[in-house]
């Protein structure tokens, strides 16, 4: 009895350990440590205090300076945005603007990277070099070489434009010299020039995103489509296009983020905040903020309820990413 007790027990002792809960590692959250302060002070700690002021009523810089006190308003300038009818307009131009831009880049981009998946090394090379220049042209010095590019006296298209023919200028722009002729003043030309500056600054980042998934893509399925009759563009739909969902995923979530927050280039082109007609959230915000009277409150309530749209759209797509996960 006693040996079948003593090999029992050290059964059971061989067993302990393997039944023991497994020692968690703590270094990796340690190392992550720095990265969550950096963050913490660049990014929460700022949209804190942005969410705090939009409490508040803030009319000077004294108050943001601790000199007055600063009036608790509650919701009341969240009230008065969400009540006024321009808020409403720059939300459609925001909205519009931003679907508009998504879709020309991610185009323009796709095609690009396609076009550099095709291409030998060398071509491909200096290809992808050239268009990388604009995404690494900073926006405000790509802003300003476009808003020369459309400028009304000396501007590369008011000279191609007066180089027309007068009969053909006067019977397609019912005009024949076009010196003077301000290319920023019509909204919608406006904003076409806009989506130009845009979509030139954003998709070459998008080409080379879809050149690195192409190179991911086995050829042999490609290959095996081709041979089956497929043409280019099926061959796209049916077997890139699904393989590639993901980075497509990502990339239109990007875009539409910078897209709804674009400043710089709306900026620079309009020259400040005096045509309200052509206002987004982004620079809607700084004019409220900043053009006397000042009233920070308001443009804090306005960039916290832009900061609540994208973290909608980012929250959608991460939803959807998840079910397509339970689902394959």
């Amino acid at each position: 009895m006693s040996v079948l007790t003593e090999s029992t027990g050290t059964a059971a002792a061989r067993e302990t350990p393997a039944r023991r809960r497994p020692r968690v590692d703590r270094l990796p959250y340690l190392l992550l440590l720095p990265c969550l302060a950096i963050i913490g002070v660049l990014l929460l700690w700022p949209l804190g205090e942005v969410v705090g002021m939009s409490f508040y009523k803030l009319n000077s810089v004294r108050q943001l300076r601790g000199d007055r006190e600063w009036p608790w308003v509650g919701l009341d300038n969240y009230a008065q945005i969400l009540g006024d009818p321009f808020f409403r307009t720059v939300l459609r131009n925001t909205v519009l603007f931003a679907a508009a831009n998504v879709v020309l880049t991610m185009i323009l981009g796709t095609l690009v990277g396609l076009l550099l998946n095709r291409l030998g090394k060398r071509m491909a090379t200096f290809v992808a070099s050239c268009v990388m220049l604009a995404w690494a042209t900073p926006a405000l010095t790509g802003t300003i070489v476009w808003k020369w590019i459309f400028d009304d006296t000396s501007g590369l298209v008011t000279w191609l434009f007066n180089k027309l023919p007068d009969g053909l200028s006067t019977s397609l722009f019912g005009r024949s010299d076009w010196t003077g002729y301000g290319w920023f003043n019509d909204p919608l030309l406006f904003f076409s020039i806009l989506t130009l500056v845009v979509v030139w600054h954003s998709f070459p980042f998008i080409a080379v995103s879809v050149l690195a998934g192409l190179k991911s893509v086995p050829s042999e399925l490609q290959e095996a489509a081709r041979v089956d009759g497929a043409g280019p563009w099926r061959v796209f739909w049916s077997v890139t296009f699904p393989m590639l969902r993901p980075v497509f995923g990502i990339l239109v979530v990007l875009s539409t983020i910078w897209d709804f927050k674009v400043f710089t280039q709306q900026f620079v082109l309009a020259g400040g905040t005096q045509d309200r007609s052509t206002f987004m959230l982004s620079i809607y915000s700084y004019a409220e903020a900043f053009s006397p009277p000042p009233k920070y409150g308001l443009g804090a309530s306005i960039a916290v309820i832009l900061t609540l749209i994208l973290l909608v759209v980012t929250g959608v797509y991460v939803r959807m990413v998840l079910r397509q996960e339970d689902e394959s």
